[in-house]
């Protein structure tokens, strides 16, 4: 499908090197799988790890312990291909560079950062991120995970909810209030009084493990404390972080749905002609690349921001909202085009459709963003 705005023209020669490498990973890997994947509610998590790591996406936009240190453009161009396969593989490739690696990264001690850092980069160490909790989603600070002093331990009490990678991580970075505040901890998952079972029966991002954790008098060290960061501001900037890769990433979905639209639209005969020659069809064709475009456009400007030191919370609000909510658009219109087709998982839409629900929510539910935004336009707090 022609690129009609030539927005890869604007890519420099890293940034395209990244997206060539990333997309060919996706088709020999992922596509002739992850239908499959999908189905079985699996996703070979501790296989492509090492391979991630290996194409140095894990952390990659982290600088040294192994990680590739490329631009925000260049991480935003590798989640858009991951996710033009499937939201749970960019959703895996997210958690484990932007909401676990990075806080070990930017607010970790030194013994921190070597002991997981480099094993993290190179898939050989799976993390997942601890905010989330069942009674509290959209207000964190509300959690009731609780840690508690104990001589020089910590003794970590508490559960957490729909958390990417739970049941294969190696170690869980943990968000839980204590009496200094809202701290994070670096949790071995081997820790006794851990445990993380999977959530069963999604029907959304079936292929990603998704977990609870559960915390039973965890006992630990004084060294898992994250000693760089106390308050909310610590699990926020992860937020950020992850959210910039999903305003790039949906823009790979709406991609895909796009072309198994435009290629269906083209051999489809009904009436004696192709569906892609009614004028309905076209229209449809045209509103959905014309939403995939912007999305497009408003993720490099984010990402240029980004490389900029420019980019604000505010901004990349604006970004997910706009970007995930044209995604799940061009997904219910690519569904309408392939009729029934569009409902089986020998095509992509129906997936990325489920997906594009999951991804709506998660890492600010769009309610939340519509209200970042409405505070940046008005100065005036709406949350409670």
């Amino acid at each position: 499908m022609d690129d009609l705005l030539r927005l890869d023209d604007q890519l420099n020669g890293d940034q395209r090197l990244i997206r060539d490498t990333v997309k060919s990973f996706v088709a020999d890997r992922v596509l002739p799988n992850v239908g499959d994947w999908f189905e079985q509610g699996t996703f070979p998590a501790r296989e492509l790890a090492p391979e991630l790591g290996a194409l140095g996406l894990l952390g990659m936009h982290l600088q040294g312990y192994g990680c590739a240190g490329t631009d925000a453009v260049s991480y935003g161009v590798a989640c858009r291909e991951l996710e033009a396969g499937d939201s749970g593989l960019r959703s895996f490739v997210s958690v484990q560079g932007s909401l676990a690696m990075f806080p070990i990264w930017r607010y970790g001690s030194d013994e921190q950062k070597d002991e997981w850092l480099p094993r993290m980069s190179a898939g050989e160490a799976i993390g997942c991120f601890g905010l989330t909790e069942p009674d509290h989603g959209s207000d964190p600070g509300s959690m009731r995970t609780y840690a508690k002093r104990d001589g020089s331990d910590w003794i970590l009490n508490g559960s957490k909810m729909w958390i990417t990678n739970g049941s294969v991580a190696d170690v869980a970075v943990v968000w839980a209030q204590t009496d200094e505040g809202i701290r994070g901890f670096v949790v071995p998952t081997s820790t006794p009084g851990f445990s993380a079972p999977e959530i069963h029966k999604k029907l959304s991002l079936r292929a990603s493990v998704t977990s609870s954790l559960y915390f039973d008098d965890v006992r630990l060290p004084a060294s898992a404390a994250l000693p760089g960061v106390t308050g909310l501001k610590g699990p926020l900037s992860c937020l950020s972080e992850a959210r910039y890769g999903i305003l790039w990433g949906v823009v790979g979905a709406a991609r895909a749905c796009l072309e198994a639209s435009v290629e269906y639209a083209k051999t489809r005969v009904q009436f004696d002609k192709p569906i892609g020659a009614f004028q309905l069809t076209q229209e449809k064709l045209a509103w959905m690349y014309v939403g995939a475009a912007q999305a497009g456009l408003t993720a490099l400007h984010l990402g240029r921001l980004k490389d900029a030191g420019q980019l604000e919370p505010r901004q990349i609000s604006f970004g997910k909202l706009a970007n995930v909510r044209a995604a799940l658009d061009i997904a219910r219109q690519a569904r309408s085009i392939l009729g029934g087709n569009g409902i089986t998982l020998e095509y992509p839409v129906i997936r990325h459709m489920n997906n594009l629900e999951s991804v709506l929510t998660y890492e600010g539910t769009q309610e939340i963003h519509t209200l970042v935004l409405g505070e940046a336009l008005t100065g005036l707090p709406a949350y409670r």
